[in-house]
């Protein structure tokens, strides 16, 4: 059975907030903000905010400067994961991501399936590990954002969600390099 295990303590992750636009900034943001409020609901910690234009480099420079920070433990962006020619977030993840986790983009697309239909296979969200930190890609929507967070997300970095959520396994993402 799933579900919260109310017995167990609650831990905290701190998490940044990447957003992937050329038209929007941090003032307009509705998908970042949206992103903040429910991590701060959620009782996690919101621990860097910022926004790059949809440009690989720019979008690797900061994904490696947070997965450096030791007070990350996960990253989600929003925003570069469709297909159009200025989309490359998910190529930007490609360049820095040393473990796939495929479930997640499945998983996302399953579920928005049922929201949007066939529009979902339109999106590239995905999500991996690198350096012992996760990292999320999810399309630049609020709607996107939502569904992200509310129906994946707040359970997999809760670490009190059974049967197993990801929390459990931070400890153990940096085995390969002892």
């Amino acid at each position: 059975m799933s579900g919260l295990d109310e017995s167990r303590p609650f831990l905290p992750v701190q998490i940044a907030v990447l957003t992937v636009s050329d038209s929007r900034s941090l003032a307009d943001d509705r998908s970042g903000n949206l992103l903040a409020e429910r991590i701060a609901a959620a009782n996690h910690i919101l621990q860097a905010r910022a926004l790059v234009r949809d440009e690989a480099g720019l979008i690797e420079a900061q994904l490696r400067q947070w997965i450096a920070d030791s007070s990350v433990d996960a990253i989600i962006a929003t925003g570069g994961t469709g297909i159009t020619g200025r989309d490359v977030t998910p190529e930007a993840f490609e360049r820095v991501v040393e473990k796939d986790i495929p479930g997640f983009g499945e998983l996302f697309r399953m579920l928005s399936f049922a929201k949007i239909g066939t529009s979902t296979m339109q999106s590239r969200a995905l999500a991996g590990v690198a350096d012992g930190t996760y990292l999320f890609a999810l399309p630049g929507s609020p709607g996107a954002c939502r569904d992200g967070w509310d129906d994946i997300l707040v359970h997999q970095l809760d670490n009190r969600f059974r049967p197993c959520n990801l929390v459990e396994l931070m400890p153990r993402l940096n085995e390969h390099r002892r």
